[in-house]
């Protein structure tokens, strides 16, 4: 698959996704598969950066999307560079324990994209630096806390930014 980016199981849902949600480089399966639903159940798109540390049919990240991978869209993309060429997004935000500035704070709009790493590796540095300072975000914890789990990290991020844009397409009045 490297060099060729693939879409799995468009849903045919609305074709405008909430935000791009961007994975680089994950490695646990169950993990995505949380994403994947969390994807699916805010109308997000999932965007996965090669090598995954799994196959796409791999039975935990099935088990943990459960139904819900027919429910989104979810892309792979050879590396970050190929991503940034097929899908030419116009904000981008960086999540990682390195940065300042929180997401309650972070102003996000439709379509931004949010950029997290792998779950042992975290955010390269190279990515991270590319990203406009008030655009790189930390999720709040502990002083004595090493990092989230990444399926929480993304969930925190997604629903922030959801909130801030008053939860469009939730089906009970917010």
């Amino acid at each position: 698959m490297a060099g060729t980016v693939k879409t799995h199981n468009l849903s045919g849902r609305e074709n405008i996704p909430l935000f791009r949600v961007v994975l680089h480089e994950p490695q646990i399966p169950p993990n995505t598969g949380n994403i994947i639903r969390l994807c699916a159940n805010t109308g997000c798109a999932l965007h996965l950066i090669e090598p995954l540390g799994f196959t796409l049919n791999e039975p935990k990240l099935r088990r943990a999307g459960l139904d819900y991978a027919e429910l989104s869209a979810v892309t792979v993309h050879p590396d970050f560079e190929s991503f940034l060429q097929t899908e030419k997004p116009e904000r981008l935000f960086s999540f990682s324990t390195k940065h300042r500035k929180t997401p309650g704070s972070a102003g996000f709009c439709s379509r931004d994209v949010l950029v997290f790493g792998s779950e042992t590796r975290g955010l390269p540095a190279r990515i991270r630096d590319a990203v406009p300072e008030n655009r790189r975000v930390v999720i709040p914890m502990r002083t004595d806390s090493r990092s989230l789990n990444l399926s929480n990290a993304v969930a925190v991020a997604v629903y922030e930014g959801w909130r801030q844009l008053g939860y469009p397409g939730a089906h009970k009045t917010i």
